[in-house]
């Protein structure tokens, strides 16, 4: 019965104001589009916020959490950052933590990487043959975060700005 509610509200328009719901309609999409690619610009990532989908970094980050990422050229990738990459073959990507860092007299830099609640590393996960991930694989790393407040039912504004994190080495200190 929705549906034609709907129709019957469009039908009762005249022109002009058809064409202005149309017109304002396609203003939010693309100013949407807009702050999106204007994010990628700014952080240097194909993806600037992700949805952490598994339980893999858990207790760190759980499903839903938002990461915030950039992806900037110059900066060394750590042991212990946390990434966002991925894997040929697969089209959703994967949030875990460097292990260990392998590099080589070139200077080029490979690394492994663990989810915080497995018990090992991501080799298995990589494509097969694939070893370690270079810096191509990498969607972004984090640099924020934000969690909804589980420990406390009264959701105010103050519980709500403690969840915002910058700074992701440890979300629980």
């Amino acid at each position: 019965m929705l549906s034609l509610d709907f129709l019957d509200d469009v039908r009762r328009m005249n022109k002009r104001q058809l064409y202005y719901q149309v017109l304002n309609f396609g203003m939010i999409v693309s100013s949407a589009l807009m702050i999106w690619k204007g994010l990628m610009v700014i952080t240097g990532s194909e993806s600037p916020i992700v949805v952490v989908l598994s339980g893999s970094m858990e207790p760190a980050f759980h499903r839903g959490d938002l990461l915030f990422l950039t992806n900037r050229v110059e900066d060394p990738i750590r042991v212990g950052e946390i990434v966002v990459f991925r894997i040929e073959g697969r089209e959703i990507p994967i949030v875990h933590r460097v292990l260990k860092i392998h590099e080589k007299q070139n200077g080029h830099i490979k690394f492994l990487t663990k989810g915080d609640n497995n018990a090992v590393d991501d080799r298995g996960l990589y494509k097969q043959g694939q070893h370690w991930l270079e810096k191509k694989d990498v969607v972004g790393r984090a640099r924020g975060f934000y969690q909804e407040n589980r420990s406390v039912k009264d959701r105010n504004c103050k519980l709500l700005i403690r969840s915002l994190y910058w700074d992701c080495d440890d979300p629980h200190e």
